[in-house]
């Protein structure tokens, strides 16, 4: 990313801290009340205050590691249910329904059931963020894998390769893009649901205590909260993203604005005239006419 870039993402998120700090120093209230707002200047000194305390750090340990097993379940079992279920019609008879239905009940509405079936707090919140991230990371999988060119699968057949040889050599990798982005969105709503059920049933982590900011009314514990969710939120997700780039290295990336206008090399045969047949019409080659057979799930 350029210089100019960064500086301008840099200027946007000044821009809107400058805002906040004029609003709320102004005591603002025009139907939006930002009287009662906490201060840029008041948040940011107590977050410094925040940073040299041991309960800050504990909090951030507990979320980070509720979110890390989770997740790591999450994507794990997602890509191996959204693969099968691609690929075998047992899988897609037998869990296709099981996830559809319950894919729709928002993984925050799950507690009540995570504090029944589960015998403690902390196992509860991190089956809260298992399922958050589950739900995605299957149909982008199943998804990505059905969009899958049929001619490499029958490539690797062809050559002798069996069912294990295609899918780690064919499947995975085709479909690792798809899989990303269902990744990239299941941590992003795992933060939100741990949050949400820390602050339900948690008793450590950053959601339990921007709750316990709230009760007791001190507004700049509860941004400081939310900085923090934010930037964790944030850094997780860059860090999902940067591995998926680095997994995915061997595909073309676009090309620059700057190189827009280079000129592509020539391809093999272009600029020949097409061969003519004996009805003077041109030969069309009889690839373009080969269809693409379609992909089926295998028994």
């Amino acid at each position: 990313m350029s210089a100019g870039r960064w500086l301008i993402r840099a200027a946007s998120l000044a821009a809107a801290l400058g805002l906040w700090q004029l609003l709320t120093s102004l005591d603002v209230n025009l139907w939006l009340r930002f009287e009662q707002f906490p201060t840029v200047d008041e948040v940011t000194s107590a977050f410094a205050d925040r940073l040299g305390t041991g309960p800050y750090w504990q909090d951030l340990g507990h979320s980070l590691r509720r979110i890390a097993v989770g997740f790591l379940l999450a994507a794990v079992s997602g890509v191996a249910v959204g693969t099968a279920i691609a690929r075998s019609r047992w899988a897609a008879d037998l869990l296709g329904p099981l996830v559809e239905v319950v894919r729709p009940v928002p993984a925050i509405a799950l507690v009540p059931v995570a504090i029944l079936l589960l015998p403690t707090n902390e196992q509860g919140i991190v089956f809260i963020t298992f399922a958050a991230a589950f739900f995605p990371v299957v149909v982008s999988t199943r998804h990505a894998v059905r969009a899958l060119t049929p001619a490499w699968e029958e490539a690797v057949l062809t050559m002798g390769g069996g069912r294990l040889r295609v899918l780690f050599s064919v499947v995975l990798p085709g479909a690792l893009p798809g899989i990303f982005g269902g990744l990239s969105v299941g941590i992003g709503v795992s933060w939100i649901c741990v949050i949400s059920a820390e602050m339900i049933s948690g008793e450590y982590g950053v959601g339990y205590r921007t709750w316990q900011d709230y009760t007791i009314v001190d507004y700049r514990g509860v941004f400081v909260g939310m900085a923090t969710i934010g930037a964790l939120g944030w850094l997780t997700s860059t860090a999902v993203e940067l591995l998926g780039r680095r997994a995915t290295a061997w595909l073309p990336r676009p090309a620059g604005r700057g190189a827009a206008g280079a000129k592509r090399p020539a391809l093999r045969g272009a600029g020949r005239t097409p061969a003519r047949t004996g009805t003077g019409h041109a030969a069309t080659p009889a690839s373009a006419f080969t269809a693409v057979p379609s992909k089926e799930p295998v028994p």
